[in-house]
């Protein structure tokens, strides 16, 4: 066989990686060669620039490979490249249009090695590289420099936050936002955004602020695209974060064993260190403090004056040519801030009198949207009419049991949120819908019964309220809460600890055998009189060595010895003859005194917790499903159209959607078939036999009629010693003795 034929372009490219390689071994002894490389590169830069569209293709290549060469050795010889970065700038944004796709793709690659090399600085990069990211029509370039920006960006903030770049990239993205708010460029600032809030990169408040003003754009897509970001964002975030913790984690003992055992090399020692790093990085990565992600929708500066914005420009405007979707998502947004923030936006309300109608195409989304928009600040007379108008739409006779069910839910959700905004009329006629033969309308009925025999079981009928209610109200435990009434900031439990406290001196009264009076009082609870005991300071954390323990501090003398309590000594001294209504004012007494006197110790706090989990256990228990969901909804999360549809999907389902709900889990199945007729199957396409007991059920029946003869013709005694071996033989695993041997 000849010597292949090398062409005169594939020399010089193995010229210029030889070349390339001796230059970074000795840069001082192949400047010279190097010089010349750059003097040719410098005209074919000129002979370009002359002619960039009709440059012949052997040319191009010599250019490219020329620009390989400096990009790759710049930093040893940094005055003679000097003008490089400038020269690469000027081709790829005045000509990027026109140039060949491998050159132009060459010409980024070798800017962003230049950055990596600290050659060029980040901002001079990311200068470079988004203007032409927003003007470009190539869809090719769009994303090697969406790619590039982003990695750039990613790497600039690896180990430390760099403010000044990021408020470099932050402000041309937003004047990128403002300057034209119809242009469709600012989209790939709205990507640009979600991509580094998905990866934690930017998570602060110019950032949100960089998509409130994608909100209030006037281009379709750039509003959609910022009002995800606000519905959706932090979801996103969370799932990344879930998938970066899910790494597979690296056994460095496999990997060494497999080094010791093979051949030894530079690749397999690279995979060792490599893996090493990766597992350093995994406990980096653990024992760091959890980073504070606060929600974009907390971040927002003026979230009244957004939502107002939102909602006159792209709702209440009758100009505004936004698709019902995009018109959806807005209002979610839009009710979303109104329920987390507790705004008040009357206006609003208003509007969604014409859009509650079955007739209304997603009608469920918009009462889930009016739902989430409400809250207990919300004007009762506001949302009174909403709910009147939905009870006469929706919930009747007449109406099909899914929208009923949809109705009656939505109404819960909006009285759950303001239980005032219901009348007493109204309210009794929709617990009546409880006795529906549908299960759904039943269902949806009475979850708006159980609401409102917490929140307000004054309005219901007496054989409506239930026992726990009509206890709660002749006991005054339940109470008509006011419009505008905030609940006092207190220590939830507090009550439980002062009970268990309680229980636990009378429980020591009686094991002493000490009278309930005064003194038996004063000796068993000596130490918890004056709120100290050290065996309760006993419980301080331990988790860290040098955490020291708890300083006794002494009681100073000026402060004077506590006063007894006479009314409490009263009080033990009566004994069982109270009635409820002074046990009830004990309590208070207790509960107020442990509040207001006492500091409570780490044994005290410990035990706080556990009554508090004892009790939240206690009050999910009996089949309180449904609540047990609404408690574990966070308030962030907001209200889905699915949510409100719940009650409907509650009907038994038809044979055909048992069927279809059977098939999706199973995709590769034509039919449904026996697991003996599937495994049948597999068996038969991974080309396995039969077992030999099938092998005997399907014998020919002339085949075994010699052995069924001769069974007839056995004698007992040979019947009796087949029987015994065919035993023995089932005890120790059949023939092949399988099982346990003899």
């Amino acid at each position: 066989m000849g010597k292949r034929k090398v062409a005169a372009l594939e020399k010089i490219e193995a010229d210029l990686a030889g070349l390339q390689y001796k230059i970074r071994k000795d840069p001082e002894a192949y400047e010279k060669e190097f010089i010349e490389n750059w003097q040719q590169f410098d005209a074919a830069h000129e002979k370009f620039l002359a002619a960039p569209v009709g440059a012949d293709s052997n040319s191009l290549i010599t250019f490219r490979e020329q620009i390989d060469l400096i990009a790759h050795c710049a930093e040893l010889y940094p005055q003679i490249t000097a003008t490089f970065p400038d020269a690469l700038k000027d081709v790829l944004t005045k000509h990027h249009a026109v140039l060949e796709p491998t050159l132009r793709e060459k010409i980024v690659s070798s800017l962003t090695l230049l950055r990596r090399k600290e050659v060029i600085d980040s901002n001079y990069l990311l200068t470079t590289l988004f203007p032409i990211l927003i003007s470009t029509p190539s869809k090719s370039l769009r994303m090697i420099l969406y790619q590039k920006i982003l990695s750039d960006i990613r790497n600039t903030n690896t180990k430390t936050t760099n403010h000044r770049v990021n408020r470099t990239m932050q402000t041309v993205l937003y004047n990128l936002v403002t300057s034209d708010r119809t242009s469709p460029k600012a989209l790939w600032a709205v990507k640009l955004v979600r991509e580094l809030w998905r990866r934690q990169i930017w998570t602060d408040a110019r950032t949100v602020d960089i998509m409130r003003q994608a909100c209030l754009a006037e281009n379709e897509k750039v509003i959609v695209g910022g009002v995800r970001f606000f519905l959706g964002g932090d979801r996103e975030r969370e799932e990344f974060e879930d998938e970066s913790s899910d790494e597979e984690t690296v056994d460095i003992k496999k990997v060494k064993h497999s080094i010791e055992i093979n051949k030894k090399t530079k690749k397999s020692k690279k995979a060792l260190d490599r893996a090493v790093d990766r597992v350093k990085r995994q406990e980096r990565k653990k024992n760091a403090p959890h980073p504070l992600n606060f929600s974009a929708l907390h971040l927002l500066q003026d979230p009244q004056g957004f939502s107002e914005n939102l909602f006159e420009k792209h709702l209440q405007n009758s100009k505004s040519k936004l698709a019902l979707e995009s018109k959806l998502l807005v209002l979610q947004l839009v009710t979303r801030l109104v329920g987390l923030h507790k705004l008040t936006v009357i206006s609003l309300y208003s509007w969604f009198i014409k859009h509650l109608t079955p007739k209304q195409p997603s009608a469920s989304s918009f009462l889930a949207s009016l739902a989430q928009g409400t809250h207990n600040l919300v004007p009762p007379d506001a949302i009174e009419p909403l709910i009147q108008k939905i009870a006469n739409e929706f919930v009747s006779e007449a109406s099909a049991s899914e929208v009923c069910s949809a109705g009656l839910n939505a109404i819960r959700e909006i009285c759950a949120r303001q239980p005032l905004a219901m009348n007493e009329t109204l309210l009794q006629d929709l617990v009546e819908y409880r006795k529906s033969k549908d299960k759904g309308v039943m269902m949806a009925a009475k979850g708006l019964l159980s609401l409102y025999r917490e929140k307000g079981a004054d309005m219901l009928r007496k054989k409506d309220r239930g026992k726990d209610a009509t206890m709660g109200l002749k006991s005054g435990d339940l109470k008509q809460v006011k419009f505008g009434e905030e609940q006092v900031g207190e220590i939830e439990g507090l009550e439980l600890l002062a009970k268990w406290k309680e229980e636990q001196k009378k429980r020591k009264r009686a094991e002493q055998g000490l009278s309930e009076g005064a003194e038996g009082a004063e000796k068993a609870n000596g130490e918890e009189e004056d709120g100290w005991n050290s065996d309760d300071w006993e419980v301080a954390s331990t988790d860290s060595s040098d955490s020291g323990e708890w300083i006794r501090v002494s009681d100073s003398e000026d402060e004077a010895e506590p006063e007894p309590n006479t009314k409490r000594q009263k009080v033990d001294s009566e004994g069982a003859g109270e009635d409820d209504k002074e046990n009830a004012d004990d309590e208070t007494i207790d509960f107020m005194k442990l509040a207001t006197t006492q500091i409570l110790t780490p044994a005290d706090l410990a035990k706080l917790r556990e009554l508090r989990m004892e009790a939240h256990i206690d009050k999910a228990m009996g089949g309180r499903k449904r609540k047990q969901e609404m408690e574990a909804r966070h308030i962030d999360e907001g209200l889905t159209a699915e949510q409100i549809e719940a009650p409907s999907k509650l009907r038994k389902s038809t044979k055909e959607e048992r069927i279809a709900l059977a098939k999706e889990g199973k995709p590769d199945r034509e039919e449904h078939k026996s697991t003996q007729a599937i495994r049948k199957s597999k068996k038969d396409a991974e080309g396995k036999s039969s077992t030999n007991k099938e092998k005997a059920r399907r014998k020919n029946f002339m085949m075994t009629l010699g052995k069924a003869k001769s069974k007839q013709k056995r004698s007992l005694v040979a019947t009796r010693n087949i029987l015994k071996n065919h035993i023995e033989r089932s005890k120790s695993g059949g023939r092949r003795r399988n099982g346990i041997s003899r």
